[in-house]
């Protein structure tokens, strides 16, 4: 039977390289983001077996309107792939905009948590039953970077809906894993190349490495039967400064 993904933040980065690892694995893949054009290159780079679907995750009837049109073309989900996210324009704390930080949040979290549910629907009924959901964490999950306060909350929540979603997915044959990335060389790392502000007040520039290497992870989780589960799973730059005092 033929496995069946969506991955959202398809056209760039670590969704990409997720996609074309999935689709490499010989999943059908819908993906989905805010720009058509990217999402039709990547599913042609590919090899063609998906579907390119537009979608402003931070629009509920957008993200419905997904799963839906995968449900009518494919008629089931196997693995979900919630990677779709931003961050805040690094400024001090208390100039942050509530406006900034509402929309991070609903692009972080509250797109994830509606993904999931639209995601337990198909997958709760379909035959067979259940399927796997994997959350795009940060290392900014575990500790924060300066100047990060809407991205790393958003992040340190994405772990408490991964373990959520893992406990009541039981019921249902669902599992859900989480895949914590440091410095994949994505657009959105460009600026660590010439360097980035440190705890310490210092900038520095950091090593980054290929997103491909996150695509394997991804399809490495999803590969697992779904008695098996990868919780959590960080792949980072090895000599980032994460570990240790910087």
């Amino acid at each position: 039977m033929a496995k069946i993904a969506i991955v959202t933040g398809a056209g760039t980065g670590v969704g990409r390289a997720a996609a074309l690892a999935l689709m490499k694995a010989g999943y059908s893949v819908a993906l989905a983001g805010r720009r058509k054009e990217p999402l039709e290159a990547v599913l042609k780079e590919g090899g063609g077996n998906g579907i390119a679907v537009p979608t402003d995750v931070k629009d509920v009837d957008a993200i419905r309107k997904l799963f839906s049109t995968v449900k009518e073309k494919y008629g089931r989900l196997d693995v979900l792939f919630n990677n779709a996210g931003m961050g805040a324009p690094p400024v001090p704390f208390h100039e942050l905009p509530v406006e900034k930080w509402k929309e991070v949040v609903d692009t972080n979290l509250t797109a994830l948590f509606v993904c999931t549910q639209e995601a337990f629907k198909i997958m709760k009924d379909q035959t067979p039953r259940g399927g796997r959901i994997i959350n795009n964490g940060s290392i900014s999950a575990h500790t924060p970077r300066p100047r990060s306060a809407a991205y790393t909350s958003t992040k340190h929540a994405v772990t408490g809906l991964t373990k959520s979603t893992a406990l009541d997915g039981r019921e249902f044959d669902i599992a859900c894993s989480q895949v914590d990335i440091g410095n994949a060389a994505t657009p959105m790392t460009e600026r660590m190349v010439q360097g980035v502000p440190q705890p310490d007040g210092s900038m520095k520039a950091e090593p980054r490495m290929d997103a491909g290497h996150v695509g394997s992870a991804v399809a490495y989780m999803a590969s697992l039967p779904l008695d098996a589960n990868v919780l959590f799973m960080t792949v980072m730059a090895t000599k980032m400064p994460f570990v240790g005092r910087g």
